[in-house]
């Protein structure tokens, strides 16, 4: 018995060997949980320096795409300047008449697009050199110290004793807006001006610098000044004698040069055009005429052909009745739409069809005014047609309804509508009430006037359908034309009912002075066969 206690020990002992050894694999367990996580640690940094470097790879592609995208346009401005330098090349046009034994040459100015423009030919021209009148500082009112001469020449050029040069290959390329960035009225932002009108006592004069006066080269009174809505250099002038020329400014407004002249007149009765409109894609103007002795009563001329004799085209349909057209305008909410008005109480909406310069009519109304319609307009979130007549009466036409939406008469005769660039509510009527002469009106309220402006006249009581008006960009201010050599501007902001300043530009009556949409410039028309560019600084 006294051998059995020495068989237990070893058991025990084999027990405790066992116990140590199963302490290791714990520890290999977590060995091994910890191999595996720096093992995955490892693959992610592995994976994140991967993926760094793809998106720095992907970078340096977007930067090469970029760098090669930069090369390509300019590879394409470069050809496309090459292109206009060639169509230059073919603006000036030389024909040898010989008249009483002396040699003429005839330069004819003529564009193969608006848009390409040559600057070397022009400034060799003599209506491009600006009469400058010395340079005057303008806040409120004020004159010019010296008058500026016109000089009349004929729609094309004349040079005697000199033969014909090619254009130079030095071009001035008018770039012109991508598509998509004209002034389409559907592209603004409705601005709330309405409730600023008629609120403060003292107005917000500008700073107007008047230097520079050009011969208009037009042989009788100018009639239209209409700025082109998608190229912001250029701008044309029409007069009674039936010619129409294209302007291009030069530089910030300090001059500008006559690129074209057009006769304009019409085909029977070889009558000027009342009134123009830009179509709104820059390349046509269309004008109207007198609906008396079957004459053509709309005119097209496209600026992208470059013959004088191709240029015009007139439209075959006739739907005024009788007397002049008084005005044309295209319709803001769709460019292929414009709107007549004629002294024989019809509005008349024009449509393009299928097909070049085709285009077809339809009477919106003929029985609402009861005498002349002197203006149109269309307003710009409503498909409503504003028509101004001598009999004292104001309609908007709704054009989807086929009905009246707005109607108002006052007390004296209505020459033109015309509808705010920013508050879309917004629209004024000049009328014959000498210093009552602009009215303002919201489209929404009926039957009643918001605030009425206008000047004395000193050399005539009367009041010219032939003064239009404009808007300022911003639709704060306006300006008109007088029966005096006068700009007057108004501040639609100013309590008062006369203009904030007056500024004194020209010789004679002024008939328009239109903004200009990007420059601090006014350009104005007058009965002096001059046109002003007034520099606001």
């Amino acid at each position: 018995m006294s051998g059995y206690p020495l068989l237990k020990k070893p058991k025990i002992e084999i027990e405790e060997n066992e116990e140590e050894e199963e302490e290791p694999e714990e520890n290999d367990d977590e060995k091994m949980e910890e191999q595996i996580r720096n093992e995955q640690e490892e693959a992610l940094v592995a994976l994140i320096e991967h993926r760094t470097k793809e998106v720095e790879h992907l970078r340096q592609r977007i930067t090469y795409y970029k760098s090669q995208l930069n090369d390509a346009e300019k590879r394409l401005e470069d050809t496309q300047n090459k292109l206009a330098r060639l169509r230059g090349q073919n603006m000036s046009k030389a024909s040898k008449n010989l008249t009483n034994g002396r040699e003429e040459v005839i330069v004819e100015r003529r564009s193969a697009s608006p848009i390409n423009m040559s600057e070397g030919s022009s400034q060799k021209q003599s209506q491009s050199t600006p009469k400058e009148s010395g340079n005057k500082t303008f806040s409120g009112s004020g004159s010019l110290s010296s008058s500026a001469t016109p000089t009349h020449v004929n729609s094309l050029a004349k040079f005697k004793g000199e033969k014909a040069r090619k254009v130079s290959s030095e071009q001035e390329t008018v770039e012109p807006q991508p598509k998509g960035t004209k002034r389409n009225l559907e592209q603004r932002e409705h601005k709330d001006l309405i409730k600023l009108i008629n609120k403060s006592s003292s107005p917000v004069t500008i700073r107007c610098q008047t230097g520079c006066l050009l011969s208009s080269q037009h042989k009788r009174k100018l009639r239209s000044l209409i700025l082109c809505p998608t190229n912001d250099q250029l701008f044309v002038t029409s007069a009674l004698d039936g010619v129409v020329n294209l302007w291009q400014v030069q530089g910030r407004g300090s001059s500008a040069n006559l690129l074209s002249s057009t006769d304009c007149q019409s085909e029977k009765n070889r009558r000027w055009p009342e009134d123009i409109a830009w179509d709104p894609h820059g390349n046509k103007l269309f004008s109207v005429y007198s609906a008396d002795g079957g004459d053509s009563q709309i005119s097209i001329l496209n600026l992208n052909k470059g013959r004088e004799k191709t240029r015009v085209s007139f439209l075959n349909d006739k739907p005024h009745i009788r007397g002049i057209i008084n005005s044309i305008t295209f319709m803001p909410w769709d460019d292929k739409s414009f709107v007549t008005g004629g002294s024989d109480h019809a509005v008349i909406l024009w449509t393009e069809k299928d097909g070049e310069d085709s285009w077809k009519p339809k009477a919106l109304h003929r029985h609402y005014h009861s005498s002349a319609v002197m203006g149109v307009a269309g307003m710009q979130h409503k498909n409503i047609v504003m028509s101004a007549g001598a009999d004292k009466r104001i309609f908007g036409f709704d054009v989807l309804t086929g009905r009246a939406d707005y109607k108002h008469q006052i007390e004296s005769k209505c020459m033109s509508v015309l509808p705010n660039p920013c508050d879309f509510n917004l629209f004024m009527v000049q009328t014959g009430t000498p210093e009552r002469q602009l009215r303002l009106f919201d489209l929404r309220l009926r039957q009643m006037e918001i605030h009425a402006f206008g000047w004395k006249q000193e050399s005539s009581e009367s009041q010219s359908a032939l003064i239009n008006q404009a808007w300022s960009p911003d639709g704060l201010y306006m300006t008109s034309g007088s029966a005096d050599p006068v700009i007057h501007i108004f501040d639609i902001r100013y309590n008062a009912h006369k203009p904030s300043q007056s500024i004194r530009a020209h010789q004679k009556r002024v008939f328009k002075a239109a903004w200009h949409h990007a420059l601090p410039l006014l350009i104005s028309i007058s009965s002096d066969l001059n046109i002003g560019l007034h520099r606001i600084t």
